[in-house]
Order: structure tokens, then sequence, then C-alpha cells
């Protein structure tokens, strides 16, 4: 399990197609808040005749934000940016520069075992040179780990050559949609991805092999408008947290709040975990009644939960529940 606050911040993750002009507008307004993350996508949301013309909106979107945060007070996110390919991180690195500084790192779409050496030899270069550590986040989505008679050795094949680099490695993410692509199918606002029986397989899957080690986030909900757009976002986030992942990716700003409250510790569940961490080593018994006398503490069982606990805490807040 994680140790470090950093590997939980990442949070509601705001995706933006590259080429939007209004971004940096946007940010420096603290239009979005001040409590997500953002990724620049160059991917799926560009056509591939106008990828060379969203990389230079994005790089010059970056250099005007890194010039106004130079002179002025504002919210800068974790910014990421989603690249079609290896070559793209080195290239956009030397074409940023210094605005090559407001990056945390790059996302790494349809991640599999065609493409991962590349990626991670890309990523390792470019922290030989980096001023500061450079992530990457691997999104599982790639047709190949939809297999049964493979998926098992894909991804503990992936899992092995990410250990490598693994803290590198910020983020595991899951692509929902292009997963549901893969079938045909699409929820409504009502339904919850996890009740596509084929993709909630899947995703435990991942979360069994990589979520002991990592973090792994949550996939997209596309509906920010609408009947029960938010309520079948917070019963998705409700199964979200259920099946183990931390954080998810969001496409509207009206996600972000809703996001950012699921991640929110009860009041009771931190003073358990604050008990549980500060258990007196001398007691003989390991074991004792919660703080509100509902539930069983067991020191040995539920450290990890505490620990997790407590990070959440510090990112997120925590809720009353009555």
């Amino acid at each position: 399990m994680k140790n470090s606050l950093l590997y939980y911040s990442v949070g509601a993750l705001l995706y933006c197609p590259a080429n939007n002009k209004s971004i940096v507008s946007s940010i420096i307004s603290e239009r979005f808040g001040k409590q997500f993350s953002l990724a620049l996508c160059l991917e799926d949301t560009i056509r591939d005749d106008c990828v060379l013309e969203a990389e230079n909106i994005l790089i010059s979107s970056l250099n005007d934000l890194y010039i106004k945060h130079l002179t002025e007070t504002f919210y800068i996110p974790q910014i990421f940016i989603r690249v079609r390919s290896p070559q793209q991180i080195t290239s956009l690195l030397q074409r940023l520069k210094d605005a090559a500084s407001l990056l945390k790192g790059f996302i790494i779409p349809k991640f599999s075992l065609e493409n991962a050496d590349e990626y991670i030899d890309m990523i390792q270069k470019a922290n030989e040179t980096s001023p500061q550590r450079l992530y990457i986040m691997p999104i599982f989505e790639s047709p190949s780990i939809v297999s049964l008679q493979n998926r098992y050795a894909i991804l503990y094949a992936l899992k092995e050559k990410l250990d490598a680099i693994e803290e590198l490695v910020l983020n595991i993410r899951v692509g929902g949609n292009d997963l549901c692509h893969i079938f045909g199918f699409r929820r409504h606002s009502t339904e919850s991805i996890h009740s596509l029986r084929p993709i909630a397989n899947i995703f435990s899957d991942v979360i069994t092999v990589f979520g002991i080690d990592y973090v792994v986030s949550g996939p997209v909900w596309e509906y920010y408008n609408g009947p029960n757009w938010k309520e079948g976002l917070i019963t998705e986030l409700k199964h979200d947290k259920l099946c183990g992942f931390i954080g998810k990716t969001v496409i509207h700003p009206s996600q972000i709040s809703v996001a950012n409250a699921a991640w929110q510790i009860p009041e009771n569940d931190l003073k358990d975990a604050r008990a549980i961490l500060d258990w007196n080593p001398s007691r003989s018994a390991l074991v004792a009644g919660s703080i509100q006398k509902e539930r069983m503490n067991e020191f040995k069982t539920h450290y990890n939960w505490a620990q997790k606990t407590i990070m959440l805490a510090e990112i997120f807040g925590t809720k009353c529940i009555t």
C-alpha cells in the first residue's frame, strides 16, 4: 500500500482537449475551484489530422500559464498530458522548455505489452534531465486485456514492468468507455458501470493485481447534465469505493465537487483510524470496540485501512454522517 499523500492526491482528474484555448483563463480565474487535477488530452479527443495544431495550442497555453504564474497567485492543478506515443513525451518536453516545470507527468493511453517498454524507457530518460520528477499514469483499456485466456498473464507481466519504476507510477487508471466500446456497451445515467459484469470483472482483476501496491483510479462518468446525472455519479462513486478505486476521471467542472465529496472521510472513520494507529503496544489485546461502540477495531486487521483513511482525510477532508 502507498504510504505517501502524493499518490492519493490526484482526486478528480478533469479531462480537457489539448486544443482548448480557454483553459488558461479558466485556471487563472480559478473557475474550476482549488481541488482538481487536469489532463490535457492529445489522444482520443483530437482528430488524427489535427494533432500538430493541438500540440502547438497546448504549448502556447502552458507557456502563457507559466508566464502568468510568475507574477500572479492562483491555484495551479497537477497537470498531465495524455500523449499518443512515447516519442511525444520527449518532443513536448523539449518544446515546452521552462513551461515544462508546470507538468506533473504524462497519461499513457491503451497501455499494453506492445508499448510498455518504450513508454517506461521514455519516462526514465525524461527524469534524467528534468529538474522536477515526472510521473506516468498508465490506462488499462487495451482490447488485449479483454480475453480471459490472456488477461492474467498480461496484467502480471505489465505489473512486473511497472514495478521497476514503481515510484514514478502515480496512479493506475482504467478506461471504462474504451472497454465498453469493445462490447458495444453504454450505460445510462441511472446505471453504474459496475453493473456491466464483463467490464466490472476486468476492473476487479486490475485492482486485484495492482491495488495492493498502487493507487487505482475510477473510470469516467460521462453525464454532467440532465435527469439523474448527479445521483447516478454519486451511486457509481459508492461502487467505485467499494471496489477499491480512489479518485475519478471527470469530463465537466460540475462533476469535480461531487467526486471530491465522495472521498471525504466520515468523522467516525477518522476517529477509529486514529485510535488504531495510536494503539498502545503494551496492551495485551489487539482488538477493541470502536469509538462509537458500533463495530470492532482490530489493530492487525485494520492497520492498512487506518493509514489510508488518515491520508484521504488530509487530502479531501471529513464529513459528518447523521
